[in-house]
């Protein structure tokens, strides 16, 4: 940013993701050359004020020995000697306190704009937050004048305290004499050093006038004219085919596009009741959303058998099936006859979209307009493989997935550009794509997962029914929940055999604890086993599967699979609740950011036993603490609206025409 012309200063948070290469097509990002500069400065004033006031106290309570004087009474000090030996050290603390007043509130300024802007920010791919530059700048000068003022005294108090080191019972006298007693008190000195005090009284409150226009800027809008406001929105526009962090972090508009688009979409199964992986749940939440905002949706989909194929009271999603192969994929053959139909007959696809291979690359790799959404890639998944051989028991014989998978990379690495237009479901698969796999910047964006907030929120009686339901204790035990389909790879031999171990060596943790398992699967009945704290509740519909999120106290999740963006998670934190997993580069990039969402673990059984344990530890109060955080994030990032708003926008600028004065890959932030 130029300085010059803004008035402002970007602070680099370190916690914060990096900013993109380019902001826009006709204005590069020159990175600035500093950073916590400022952060660290105040932070050395604080400390340094800390220290001299510590030594202000000790000088002001300490008197001199009248054996160890070293003038003679004939140089005994007068009582304006002591007078002033109070006053200053009265004026450095004053100063003292001053100086730090404005530095914790410059501290706190930033720290607000961080907080109240740090979605915004760090959508839009910044590393920074707007400061106020001449704020900034006004509010150091002033805490390093008051530091220096503060010394200043301090040495004044300090050469006083030397002078009346003649006699111990003079400087008793004279302290008297000082005292607000009107006998040994002129009533000039009274006024003198009333209004000595007065004036560090209006010192002190200068820097608390200090803060509440800090805190003024900071809640009623920015401290910018209405020029820098223009210019600052100019500035930042940005690109989005070149936006590096997860779209969702961007506030697109709620209202349809005034453009309505021909979409066609590639997936292999379409989702019945509750059989449904995360890749259909995933398409289902999305091309329902973009129906709903009045797009045309062609689906491109398998047959089901020995099932009725649900419908939907939507006139522009139309269902196009076919006869799956033996493996349960799409017939491309067929397919593609029905796509190109579709294609010929009225208005040509703007945007065809496939959900992973749907539609293979043999066929997708002339289509410019294409978008492939990755719900797991094989990069990701050699990270399974090391877990399961690390598991591997001596009686399993070694498998040889992990020589398999580096032939499949190196396959993926191939063939993945032959499709148009990537999206990773998680922060890091984003960043695989672009680093392992190779794939172009501008042709890779991020949109984590998103699922319906008007199904996953918190709803106390849900929560109540729930549990009279299946006889747990309305605020008795703790509830632990797991949900999803009870396999190996989802982790449940790993946290089947840490609570085992813990119900035996615990006999207060059994009794204290409730776990509610839903889903189906050979560890359902192993659960069964470990007691009647254990309740398997069998595979939930939606509806109820919200009511179960409101039921627990915190989600766990032990997967063992390294890839994709699991929508349990999600729709946990959407609940209100705190969540648990496994520390995968997809779950802590992208969902547990921090201890505050929830807990993480190795996939190995004392690291699950541990997390357990503090989980277990922290109790009710704090997991709702970190249950409404979980929430408020999850409305920021992982909600089906913003999910399709980013999707739909994407599309959008793929089937951008310049020609008609659209501007769909350009991003303007909202500008607060």
């Amino acid at each position: 940013m130029n300085i010059k012309n803004y008035n402002t200063i970007d602070i680099v948070l370190p916690h914060l993701q990096t900013f993109p290469a380019t902001m826009s097509n006709s204005t590069p990002y020159r990175k600035p050359n500093t950073t916590t500069i400022h952060i660290m400065a105040l932070d050395g004033i604080i400390n340094v004020n800390s220290l001299f006031t510590l030594g202000l106290f000790v000088g002001l309570s300490w008197y001199p020995n009248p054996s160890t004087t070293l003038v003679s009474v004939s140089c005994s000090p007068g009582p304006a000697v002591f007078e002033n030996l109070v006053a200053f050290h009265v004026y450095s603390f004053s100063s003292f306190l001053f100086s730090s007043l404005i530095a914790s509130a410059l501290k706190q300024a930033i720290k607000f704009t961080n907080s109240s802007v740090e979605s915004q920010l760090r959508g839009v791919g910044l590393t920074m937050v707007e400061v106020n530059l001449i704020l900034l700048r006004v509010g150091i000068l002033l805490s390093g004048v008051g530091s220096v003022s503060g010394c200043g005294f301090l040495t004044m108090a300090l050469v006083n305290l030397v002078q009346s080191s003649s006699r111990r019972k003079r400087v008793e006298e004279s302290f008297d004499l000082i005292s607000f007693s009107s006998t040994s008190m002129a009533k000039d000195q009274v006024f003198i050093f009333s209004f000595r005090t007065l004036c560090c009284i209006i010192f002190v409150l200068s820097a608390f006038s200090f803060i509440s226009y800090l805190y003024w800027c900071h809640c009623s809008g920015p401290c910018y004219s209405q020029d820098q406001v223009i210019a600052y929105k100019q500035n930042k526009t940005i690109n989005l085919l070149l936006f590096s962090s997860a779209w969702n972090h961007l506030s697109f508009p709620s209202k349809p596009s005034q453009k309505l688009l021909k979409i066609a979409l590639f997936v292999k199964k379409w989702p019945h009741r509750s059989h449904a992986g995360g890749l259909e749940r995933h398409a289902l939440t999305l091309h329902l959303s973009l129906a709903k905002r009045g797009h045309e949706l062609h689906i491109f989909t398998t047959s089901c058998f020995n099932c009725s194929f649900p419908t939907y009271p939507i006139r522009n999603l139309y269902f196009h099936l076919s006869k799956p192969t033996a493996a349960g994929y799409l017939d491309q053959a067929s397919v593609w006859k029905q796509f190109q139909t579709q294609n010929t007959t009225g208005k040509p696809f703007d945007v065809v979209h496939t959900e992973s291979v749907g539609l293979m690359y043999t066929r997708a790799r002339n289509l410019k307009n294409l978008v492939v959404s990755w719900h797991g890639i094989a990069y990701e998944t050699i990270h399974s493989d090391i877990i399961q051989e690390l598991l591997r028991t001596t009686e399993e014989p070694q498998a040889y997935a992990l020589t398999e998978r580096v032939a499949k990379v190196v396959e993926e690495v191939k063939f993945f550009p032959s499709y148009a237009h990537h999206v990773a479901t998680s922060d890091h698969c984003g960043d695989v794509l672009k680093r392992i796999y190779m794939i172009p910047e501008e042709r890779v964006h991020v949109i984590v997962n998103g699922v319906d907030e008007e199904v996953f929120k918190p709803d106390a009686a849900m929560a109540k029914d729930f549990k009279q339901k299946f006889g747990v204790p309305e605020s008795g035990p703790l509830v632990l929940g797991m949900a999803g389909r009870l396999v190996k790879d989802k982790g449940h031999p790993l946290m089947f055999e840490a609570l085992k171990q813990m119900l035996m060596e615990n006999d207060h943790f059994r009794r204290s604890i409730v776990v509610l398992v839903a889903g189906d699967g050979p560890w359902g009945t192993r659960y069964r086993d470990l007691g009647t704290n254990i309740i398997v509740l069998g595979p939930l519909e939606q509806a109820q599967l919200a009511r179960f999120y409101n039921a627990i106290d915190i989600f766990v999740n032990p997967t063992l699979r390294a890839q994709g963006l699991d929508h349990t998670l999600l729709e946990a934190m959407l609940s209100g609740k705190p969540v648990m997993a496994t520390r995968l580069a997809s779950i802590v990039g992208s969902v547990i950011a921090g201890t505050d969402v929830g807990y993480t673990f190795s996939p190995n059984v004392d690291s699950v036993k541990k997390a357990l344990y503090r989980v277990w530890g922290d109790g009710r109060e704090i997991l709702k603490e970190k249950g409404f955080v979980a929430r408020e994030r999850g409305l920021q990032l992982f909600t089906a609206t913003k999910m399709a708003a980013a999707y739909e926008r994407l599309f959008l600028c793929i089937s951008n025409d310049e020609s008609k004065g659209e501007n769909n890959c350009d991003y303007q932030p909202p500008f607060n």
